[in-house]
């Protein structure tokens, strides 16, 4: 079974400008997602999907490699992911390289492990049946204590609850657990993809992730507990074996 990373990298960022390349540590973001993946030894290749020549510069650097760069109508804030992934496999087997599946793994998550994507590639392919996986973790905020507003009154947005005890009105302990996705990865088949034009598939499994496995960096505020970690533990970044990039 041949394995595809894709690692996506668009320039258009705003809370943090630059981010996927903004250095943290000793080198750009991405570069921890890059090591990661090609020291995990899952993947046959680590390709990087990015709108600009100069993050395309960056990972190749870091030993990723860019089939081309991503049309501008697919590479906005609002662009679904599966656009750009049926592009990148399209791409790849123009190039004669065709794979049976592939992983998203966002550079947005610098203290995903390559331990990590082994664990769950291992139980990504050890369960039958499955169109992908995702990585989850508990919820800090739980869903049953929130509400939609509408007008001057407001409604739970999970109408689930019994209404003896209502979630909004039970201690957080007592409430089920929920799990939502993260950003660190998620692993499908490429026919998903290519005939069912989705990353997911019908049937999910979770992965779930721990301490910071899961982290994500999506505001000012993310990068600067992310420096605060590194400055605290260097070693909860991944190992990168390459010399820090220079323009």
């Amino acid at each position: 079974m041949k394995a595809v990373a894709f690692v996506p990298a668009r320039s258009g960022s705003v809370r943090v400008p630059d981010k996927n390349v903004r250095v943290l540590g000793e080198h750009p973001l991405i570069a921890y997602t890059i090591s990661a993946a090609l020291d995990s030894g899952v993947f046959d290749e680590v390709v990087v999907s990015t709108d600009s020549e100069t993050y395309a510069d960056i990972a190749r650097h870091y030993g990723a490699t860019v089939p081309g760069l991503r049309p501008q109508d697919i590479a906005s804030s609002t662009s679904p992911d599966i656009e750009w992934v049926v592009l990148t496999l399209e791409q790849l087997a123009e190039q004669g390289r065709e794979y049976d599946c592939f992983s998203i793994l966002r550079p947005t998550s610098p203290f995903r492990q390559a331990d990590t994507i082994r664990r769950a590639f291992a139980a990504f392919t050890s369960h039958q049946g499955l169109d992908s996986l995702r990585a989850v973790e508990v919820c800090k905020q739980h869903p049953g204590k929130m509400w939609v507003v509408r007008g001057e009154t407001m409604t739970p947005l999970m109408p689930l609850s019994p209404e003896e005890q209502p979630w909004h009105s039970t201690q957080f302990a007592a409430l089920p657990t929920v799990y939502v996705q993260n950003a660190s990865l998620e692993i499908a088949w490429v026919r998903c993809a290519l005939e069912q034009k989705t990353i997911a598939g019908n049937v999910i499994a979770p992965f779930f992730t721990s301490d910071m496995e899961g982290f994500d960096i999506n505001d000012p505020r993310d990068w600067t507990e992310a420096e605060h970690l590194v400055a605290e533990n260097p070693a909860a970044l991944p190992n990168v074996n390459k010399s820090p990039y220079t323009s």
